[in-house]
């Protein structure tokens, strides 16, 4: 069986995003980036799944700069057996980064690809569904819990009843919640020897994926600062304030 895994390169999760000075969009400049803790999420299953002999072969793909390279390495020292950067300067929507996938999936043909649910920098949750559609392949989102037998996967997937149990026929598409698992430390000897795994740099050009974007980005702007709060020393006196100063009452 082979997995392909997409990562992707965001600010590290514990880095304060600041908007430029002129607010045209998030500074980036010298902010520590790493892969996208979804993504990490989806690796350490991959992997997982290969230890318990269910896998072969991990393939990691990601699509940005010459930079992303870092994540790919980063995600093969965790396990991963090979890595595809798409490489582009363009930023691309969730629609354009399915398109991608999609030619990717079409050249590896992967039993099945792990990814997931979202971006911490995005937030958007749409490619993965995208993919799906695009592949007519089922899909399994959210996914706290997955296990493999017979051709099939099982996934249970978090909504707001409960728990829902999934039986989906492989090929198929999974993005991983925060429950799923908790991703390992890569250690120096795996990150030594993820600098001689293969890895593959294609254009976007080469995919024939259209990159234009669909949303302007008008400005970025910091939200703003919370008020400290104040005591009150009554009901009277609390009501008079939500009515007359926040104006939430009547």
């Amino acid at each position: 069986m082979k997995i392909l895994v997409p990562i992707k390169r965001v600010v590290d999760y514990n880095v304060k995003v600041r908007p430029k000075e002129d607010g045209s969009d998030v500074d980036l400049a010298n902010v520590k980036m790493s892969v996208n803790p979804f993504c990490e999420i989806a690796v350490e299953e991959a992997v997982r799944i290969k230890e318990a002999g269910q896998a072969t072969e991990i393939v990691v793909v990601s699509i940005g700069t010459s930079k992303a390279q870092e994540q790919i390495r980063a995600a093969m020292a965790l396990g991963a057996d090979r890595g595809i950067l798409v490489e582009t300067e363009d930023k691309l929507e969730p629609l354009a980064v399915a398109k991608c996938l999609q030619k990717i999936y079409e050249e590896e043909t992967p039993d099945l690809v792990i990814m997931g649910k979202q971006s911490i920098d995005g937030d958007n949750n749409q490619t993965g569904q995208m993919l799906a559609a695009l592949l007519s392949l089922p899909q399994g989102t959210f996914a706290s819990k997955l296990s493999l037998a017979d051709g099939k996967c099982s996934v249970t997937r978090e909504i707001d009843g409960g728990l829902q149990t999934l039986e989906l026929k492989l090929p198929a598409i999974i993005t991983t919640d925060l429950r799923l698992n908790e991703p390992r430390y890569a250690s120096l000897p795996n990150i030594m020897k993820a600098k001689k795994k293969p890895l593959d740099v294609k254009a976007l050009a080469d995919l024939g994926v259209d990159s234009t974007p669909r949303v302007t980005l008008l400005s970025v702007e910091p939200p703003a600062e919370r008020s400290a709060g104040v005591k009150v020393a009554s009901i009277d006196e609390l009501l008079d304030k939500l009515r007359n100063e926040a104006k939430v009452i009547q």
